[in-house]
């Protein structure tokens, strides 16, 4: 049974339960408002047990790469990686580090910092990338509100390709006692990124009315696994929505605008929606190869990138 860690907010009305070796995954965001608790991420019940798929429950993290690698393959600086399938997967899939034990770094009542790093933590899977690389993460409380402030570094002598993305489980409603199908998503993004069987073909297109959340796009209305582009930052922050009217709640979720791309997945089993923010699209690395802007990154020598994003609940407006 893998142990969990808990931080609260000062006035403890807020609460985030982490398991550090478990992909340093954030399982439960809890929020009590007006004497009523409410619980905004979906998590396995027997994912303290190690027996479940670490990237079905709460905020699964993504990296070196989100998504996945066509056939396993990675083109970089003209020469291949061969990757190996996920360990939960046939297919090669949401990174190396979202079903490892990662370092406690710091730990308060109210945050905690943990640290993965690729030789000591997937040490067999170090020679299938072209560098080493370290991911500092930190989690922290406070009234209503979950902020991650995330760290990537090249530990190495050579350069570090890589993308970032995260994955969490929003349980719908985000009340109680009424349907899923009530809830509204929104998020600003005007193109799509043309799939074959969940991998990018390359073209950018419109997006379909029916899957357009510009204007709010109500909940079932039909599924959902699409990889959303162009979206329109503010203030250099990309802001996505859900919104529940009759339990009169939004859940707010916010990035640097270093998350260029947005997958919204509607899994069948259960009602929730994932709105996972990404630096990159799927397959970016062999993208990328290709001559396209797919978000595929690279840091020199002891250089860091610095990245964040946020949760927050709040009352909608009236």
């Amino acid at each position: 049974m893998h142990r969990p860690h808990i931080i609260t907010s000062f006035d403890r009305l807020t609460r985030a339960t982490i398991v550090p070796s478990l992909g340093f995954n954030c399982i439960e965001f809890l929020v009590e408002r007006n004497g009523q608790t409410y619980s905004f991420l979906d998590a396995d019940p027997e994912f303290l047990s190690g027996k479940s798929r670490p990237a079905r429950s709460g905020i699964p993290i993504l990296f070196p790469f989100p998504n996945r690698i066509r056939d396993g393959k990675m083109n970089y600086r003209r020469q291949v990686y061969e990757i190996s399938p996920s360990a939960w997967s046939t297919q090669t899939i949401h990174g190396f580090c979202v079903n490892r034990a990662w370092q406690i770094l710091e730990s308060t009542p109210h945050s905690i910092t943990g640290e993965f790093l690729l030789s000591r933590d997937a040490p067999e899977l170090r020679t299938q990338w072209p560098a080493d690389a370290r991911l500092i993460l930190k989690y922290s409380v406070e009234t209503a509100r979950l902020r991650a402030d995330i760290t990537i570094e090249n530990p190495d002598t050579v350069p570090l390709p890589w993308g970032f993305g995260t994955h969490p489980y929003f349980r719908l409603p985000l009340g109680t006692g009424h349907a899923p199908e009530e809830c509204v998503v929104r998020a600003a993004a005007s193109e799509q990124w043309e799939l074959d069987q969940c991998f990018p073909t390359g073209k950018r297109i419109p997006i379909p009315a029916n899957k357009d959340l510009t204007h709010g796009w109500q909940y079932g209305s039909c599924p959902l696994d699409d990889v959303y582009t162009a979206l329109s930052p503010r203030h250099r922050t990309i802001v996505q929505m859900i919104e529940d009217p009759v339990s009169q709640l939004r859940l707010t979720q916010r990035s640097c605008d270093d998350f260029r791309e947005l997958v919204v997945f509607t899994p069948q089993d259960r009602p929730v929606i994932c709105l996972e923010p990404y630096t990159c699209t799927t397959d970016a690395g062999n993208l990328q190869a290709s001559g396209l802007d797919a978000g595929w990154r690279e840091l020199a020598p002891g250089e860091k990138a610095s990245l964040w994003f946020d949760i927050e609940v709040s009352a909608m407006p009236s």
